[in-house]
C-alpha cells in the first residue's frame, strides 16, 4: 500500500506549549479582549477582518438567526432533551439537523440564487432583465424563488427593512440587495400577489455584500441558531413543555383510533 503525497495543510490556526494562533492572530493577545464573537466568527470564517460597517451588517445577520419561536428545530431540541437531559450536545444537534431548505436554509438558496447572477460582475449587468430572468427560470421548474414570501409575517416581514436599512447606514446596500428587492417585485408583477422579500431574502443578499462564500451562508444559521436553541434548553429544563406537547400529540393522533374501537 502506497502513501499518498498530498500535502495535509489547514491555514487556521496552530499551537504549541505557550502559545494559539488563530488566522495569524495570537489568541491571548491579540483577540481575547479585542474582539467581540461575531468579529472573531467573520475572521474564522473569512481570513480576514471586517470593517467597522462590515461587522455591524454581520452582527445584525447573526442575531437576526437566533431565535424565532417554537419553531420545528426548537422542538426537536426539546423533545431529544426531555428524552435525554444528560446530553444538550443531543438536542442542540437534534435542532440543528432541522435547518434546511424550508428552515433558515433558504438564506442558501437566496445567496446563490442572486450570486449566480453577481458574481463577476462588474457594473453593467442589467439587474431588471436578471430579476425576470431568475423568476422566469423559476416558475419554469415549478419552483419557489427562495427568500420570497413568509407564512405569517405579512404584508412584510419586519426583519427586512431593519436589515436593509442597518445596511444602508454602512454603505452596504449594494447590487445584491437590489437584485433581491427586484426579484421580489418581479415575482409580485408575475404572480398577482404580495411577495415580499422575507428576512432570509434579506439576509443571502447581505452576506453577497459582505463578500462571503455562498456555502458558508447556511453555517451563519446553524452558528446562530445554536445560541437560541441553548435558550429553548435551558428554558425546557426549568419550565417544561417536550412532554405536554408529546401527550397532546398522541391523544390527539389516536383519538379516531379509540373511537372506532369503542364504537
Amino acid at each position: 500500500m502506497t502513501r499518498s503525497s498530498k500535502e495535509i495543510r489547514s491555514d487556521i490556526a496552530w499551537s504549541s506549549a505557550d502559545r494559539i494562533v488563530v488566522r495569524g492572530r495570537d489568541l491571548p493577545t491579540e483577540v481575547l479582549g479585542h474582539m467581540d464573537l461575531a468579529a472573531f466568527s467573520f475572521l474564522q470564517l473569512t481570513g480576514r477582518l471586517a470593517t467597522a460597517e462590515q461587522a455591524r451588517v454581520y452582527n445584525a445577520v447573526l442575531i437576526t438567526l437566533v431565535e424565532h419561536g417554537l419553531t420545528p428545530s426548537a422542538l426537536a431540541a426539546r423533545l431529544t432533551y426531555a428524552g435525554a437531559p444528560e446530553a444538550m450536545q443531543a438536542a442542540v444537534a437534534a435542532g440543528l439537523c432541522g435547518l434546511g431548505s424550508v428552515f433558515v436554509g433558504t438564506t442558501e438558496g437566496a445567496a446563490k440564487m442572486l450570486a449566480d447572477e453577481l458574481d463577476g460582475d462588474d457594473g453593467t449587468l442589467d439587474l431588471e432583465r436578471a430579476a425576470a430572468r431568475i423568476v422566469a427560470a423559476h416558475r419554469e421548474r415549478r419552483e419557489l424563488v427562495p427568500g420570497l414570501g413568509h407564512p405569517f409575517h405579512k404584508p412584510i416581514d419586519p426583519r427586512t427593512p431593519r436589515l436593509f436599512e442597518i445596511a444602508a447606514e454602512c454603505g452596504l446596500r449594494g447590487r445584491y440587495v437590489e437584485l433581491m428587492e427586484l426579484v421580489g417585485r418581479e415575482a409580485e408583477r408575475v404572480m398577482g400577489r404580495a411577495l415580499p422579500v422575507n428576512a432570509t431574502g434579506a439576509i443571502g443578499a447581505l452576506c453577497g455584500e459582505l463578500g462571503l462564500p455562498v456555502k458558508a451562508v447556511r453555517g451563519l444559521g446553524v452558528m446562530a441558531r445554536a445560541i437560541g436553541l441553548v435558550g429553548h434548553i435551558l428554558e425546557e429544563s426549568e419550565q417544561p413543555l417536550a412532554i405536554e406537547l408529546w401527550r397532546r400529540a398522541d391523544d390527539e393522533a389516536s383519538a379516531h383510533l379509540r373511537e372506532q374501537a369503542n364504537a
